[in-house]
This record gives C-alpha cells, sequence and structure tokens, in this order.
C-alpha cells in the first residue's frame, strides 16, 4: 500500500495549486480518499474527501468554494484542486484512506 503526495509548493496569496495524491498496492476504486493537513503547532484535520465513484464530496468549512476534489480511478490517483490561497492554508497536505500510516505529505506554502 502506497499513497504518495505531491504538487505542493510555495504560492503568493490568492494563488493555485493542484495536488495530487498517487495510489498503489491497493485497490484503488473501491475506497473513498481524503486530504488532511497539518499546519506548524497544530492539529492535523481534514480538508476533503470524494467517495469511490464521485458522487459525494465534502469539504472542511474553510477551505469550501475554494478548493475541489477530484479523482481518475484509470489512474490511481486523486487531485486537490486549491484557488484563492490564503496564509493559513499553508500546512504539509496529506492523503489517507482512513486508518492508514501517514506519507511523507506535500507542503504547500502561501506567503508573499
Amino acid at each position: 500500500l502506497q499513497l504518495v503526495e505531491s504538487g505542493g509548493g510555495l504560492v503568493q496569496p490568492g494563488g493555485s495549486l493542484r495536488l495530487s495524491c498517487s495510489a498503489s498496492g491497493f485497490s484503488f476504486a473501491a475506497y473513498n480518499i481524503a486530504w488532511f493537513r497539518q499546519a506548524p503547532g497544530k492539529e492535523r484535520e481534514g480538508v476533503s474527501c470524494i467517495s469511490t465513484s464521485e458522487d459525494s464530496t465534502y469539504y472542511g468549512d474553510s477551505v469550501k468554494g475554494r478548493f475541489t476534489i477530484s479523482r481518475d480511478n484509470d489512474k490511481n490517483t486523486v487531485y486537490l484542486q486549491m484557488v484563492s490561497l490564503k496564509p493559513e492554508d499553508t500546512a504539509v497536505y496529506y492523503c489517507n484512506r482512513g486508518g492508514d500510516s501517514w506519507g511523507q505529505g506535500t507542503q504547500v506554502t502561501v506567503s508573499s
């Protein structure tokens, strides 16, 4: 089982990034996948989640209207499109099925 996050970086406030979560070692299409984030000194929080067939999505209040989650089951990948980024979005972003070990994550830094 492996979930590898990528796509993070340094972006100015108001900017955009698209994160990717590439999966291997399990039946990807059979699982809901979620994005989490952890800012320095704070607990990890849920950001967004997507069901197996994309018919159901969830967004945390702080990212509603700015983040969009999607998945490509043919590519075993989940995406998180982030727009109108704010400094408070700065965190390490992780993807997870729920209950998996945490990977390395991808750092998102929003700063001018």
